[in-house]
């Protein structure tokens, strides 16, 4: 049993003591401090069960209220689990991988929380971190396409971080900055496709571009689609969440798959 968990163990140990905790750490820390100061308290943003399709369970903790919903963010978890490189050689390609690994599992507690609380700096949180979430996704394809540029990667995700004043101008704001976000990615991933990708590369951004689609249409349309019986336990809010981690782990592919290649063609 000792040699069954000592494996485990030794990997937590070497996966998390790196220089990418310290800036997903550092950067969480920074946007909570920000949330619990009140700057963003003029947000307009929905708290409440009544915003879910999902039918609340008496009796159960606040943890789990809606089971469905709150469970899934475990995905994210798994997620980032199965993508923390493990042992052999590092380098800056294996940097970009960790931190989008721990950005995937700090996500899906952050999700949890929101739905746990019902607060409003909960759901703010939730919001905020989702920007900075798809930027990494363009410093990829930047470092991809010019090579290690940590000035250029910090500012993107700065001003990635900054676009969420956005939700204070307007009601809609988030939702203007998330489909920027949106857009900038799939132009860079089409850009990089044609530039180092091959038949499997594209079927993956495809698939992935199809989940991006189910994840904001199916949230969108989590109330109406409730109607139906497919949708009155695992809702439309669920089904979101599952394309969610399947466009993050499409990334994961076509990011892991494109760095390979260029490594070869070198």
């Amino acid at each position: 049993m000792e040699r069954l968990w000592a494996g485990p163990a030794r990997a937590l140990r070497v996966q998390l003591d790196r220089e990418p905790l310290v800036h997903i750490a550092g950067a969480l820390v920074l946007c909570v401090g920000a949330v619990t100061s009140g700057i963003f308290d003029g947000v307009h943003i929905d708290v409440g069960y009544e915003h879910y399709a999902e039918p609340t369970m008496p009796g159960f903790p606040a943890a789990l209220a809606m089971p469905a919903n709150c469970l899934v963010n475990l995905a994210y978890v798994l997620l980032g689990w199965y993508w923390l490189p493990s042992g052999g050689k590092k380098g800056q390609a294996h940097y970009f991988q960790e931190v989008f690994a721990l950005m995937a599992l700090a996500y899906g507690p952050v999700q949890w929380g929101r739905l746990w609380t019902q607060h409003q700096w909960a759901a703010v949180l939730d919001q905020w971190v989702t920007l900075p979430i798809f930027a990494w996704a363009i410093v990829w394809c930047n470092f991809l396409e010019h090579g290690w540029l940590p000035g250029t990667f910090l500012a993107i995700e700065t001003t990635s971080l900054a676009t969420y004043l956005l939700a204070l101008l307007h009601p809609q704001g988030f939702e203007l900055a998330l489909a920027g976000h949106i857009f900038i990615v799939l132009w860079k991933a089409v850009k990089l496709q044609r530039r180092l990708g091959n038949a499997t590369t594209a079927w993956i951004m495809a698939l992935g571009m199809v989940s991006c689609l189910g994840f904001v249409s199916l949230k969108l349309w989590d109330q109406k689609l409730a109607q139906w019986m497919l949708f009155r336990r695992l809702t439309g809010h669920f089904w979101s969440k599952i394309c969610d981690v399947l466009q993050f782990h499409c990334a994961f592919l076509f990011f892991t798959r494109l760095g390979r290649q260029q490594l070869k063609s070198q």
